[in-house]
């Protein structure tokens, strides 16, 4: 039997101050961990974050045994089993920390969502309660998150800053690039350009637009398989540094089979030349869109890459053409 969502959880405003102290302990305790995670991750190619991380753990713990302390206080050493998956409005955290390639930039928006999500619904929840005393223990913890934010800010701003900050930045962006683009831009271009000539061919042999866009389709379907999988089988990325295979292969893949269709697609329309007018305009943007991204992230001059890629692309088509057409 499946329970129902959210069965056998408190409500936050039936909490009673003790079970909001303990609630606050553990929550401290899981964001101090996910942080040391997330140090330890960065530490060996990003540690100039990584010691960001390792400061804010650190205050996670403090603020954990300042809390403990109060607990202690006035309830005993006891401290209730009480966790955020306990209480039906408290807010979650995300299990990204799970992912082990998580990009440096991923994981700076995580920390940042974390601090101000923690202290948005202390304020919230101060806000709608009437007891003074879980008013003012619900202040204190949104002002000690408050001050964390600001510290993870400085710390953030500082470090980054720095030499070693700029040279991290570098790193990934260059690690995006090798990842994503690379693999990215190859299948764009095989895509985009490798099946202009059978599209093309077939659409000037038969004038039907559904038998070409049956050939586009299979075309660009089969080159996004074939361009994936080898992306992604050809080099497990431990030696090279490329990163992760299955990202490779997916971005590899997905852009081959977008590149074919592209000029594919136009030949739903049944009317044979309005359809080739369209492709051709679809062409013209996919060689350009293609010459944007070499100029943008491979750093090639716009130049050689215009003639590179609007002299290969137009000789393919031209291919194509008079090869449908003869």
């Amino acid at each position: 039997m499946i329970p129902f969502l959210g069965a056998g959880r408190r409500r936050f405003d039936s909490l009673t101050p003790q079970e909001i102290l303990a609630l606050a302990i553990s929550s401290e305790e899981e964001d101090g961990t996910i942080y040391a995670l997330y140090a330890s991750r960065l530490r060996e190619q990003y540690p100039a974050s990584a010691a960001v991380f390792d400061a804010m753990a650190a205050e996670e713990n403090d603020h954990r045994r300042r809390l403990i302390d109060l607990y202690r206080a006035r309830y005993g050493d006891l401290i209730l089993p009480i966790r955020r998956e306990h209480v039906a409005d408290f807010y979650q955290r995300k299990p990204v920390w799970l992912v082990e390639n998580l990009s440096l930039e991923r994981i700076r928006e995580e920390a940042r969502a974390m601090e101000q999500q923690a202290r948005t619904f202390y304020i919230a929840a101060a806000s709608r309660s009437t007891d003074a005393e879980v008013r003012r223990l619900l202040g204190d913890l949104a002002e000690a998150e408050a001050q964390h934010e600001e510290g993870a800010a400085r710390l953030t701003e500082d470090l980054t800053h720095r030499e070693e900050g700029a040279e991290e930045e570098a790193h990934a962006k260059r690690q995006f690039v090798l990842t994503w683009v690379q693999p990215g831009l190859a299948g764009l271009m095989d895509g985009s350009v490798s099946t202009l000539a059978p599209i093309f061919a077939t659409a000037f042999a038969t004038q039907n637009p559904g038998t070409t866009f049956l050939v586009g389709l299979s075309a660009s379907l089969g080159a996004g398989i074939s361009m994936g999988f080898t992306e992604a089988a050809h080099d497990d990325g431990k030696l090279s540094g490329r990163g992760s295979p299955l990202k490779r292969g997916i971005a590899s893949g997905v852009m081959t089979a977008l590149g074919g269709l592209g000029h594919a697609l136009p030949y739903l329309i049944p009317h044979f030349w309005t359809a080739t007018a369209i492709a051709l305009v679809v062409v013209f943007f996919e060689l350009w869109a293609i010459v944007w991204i070499q100029n943008r992230y491979m750093e090639t001059p716009i130049g050689r890459a215009m003639f590179q890629i609007l002299l290969g692309g137009s000789l393919v088509l031209a291919t194509g053409i008079l090869i449908g057409g003869s």
